[in-house]
């Protein structure tokens, strides 16, 4: 099995936090087993909404902008290169603060699902 996907081919829409994603790689979607990975993107100025996951861990990679995290009672900014791990049941958003898109890889173990995510606002 080849387990492939191709960025162009790939349809982004909104997940539950309001930042729109593409899923690279999903179970649901690509065959493969446990984690998930997706782009995701928050416009200059825009925010996710404050949220957590009951049973996902997510680690956040930054490749493109810059931004404001919030990590239960933590505020710090990210910037391209940055990486946080995100623990489940932990508080998170994040604000993008720059003039361009925020971009950020996305991995989700166990896979990403709108059942698992809680807003808190």
């Amino acid at each position: 099995m080849l387990l492939k996907t191709e960025y162009e081919k790939v349809e982004p829409y909104i997940t539950k936090d309001g930042s729109i994603i593409r899923e690279l790689m999903h179970p649901s979607v690509h065959g493969n087993s446990e984690q998930s990975l997706a782009e995701a993107t928050v416009a200059a100025g825009g925010k996710t909404m404050l949220h957590k996951h009951r049973l996902t861990e997510e680690i956040y990679h930054i490749t493109e902008g810059s931004g404001i995290m919030t990590l239960g009672a933590q505020e710090f900014e990210v910037s391209s290169g940055d990486t946080v791990c995100i623990q489940p049941e932990t508080l998170h958003r994040i604000r993008n603060t720059g003039e361009k898109e925020l971009k950020i890889l996305c991995c989700c173990t166990p896979a990403y699902s709108h059942e698992d995510t809680e807003l808190m606002e």
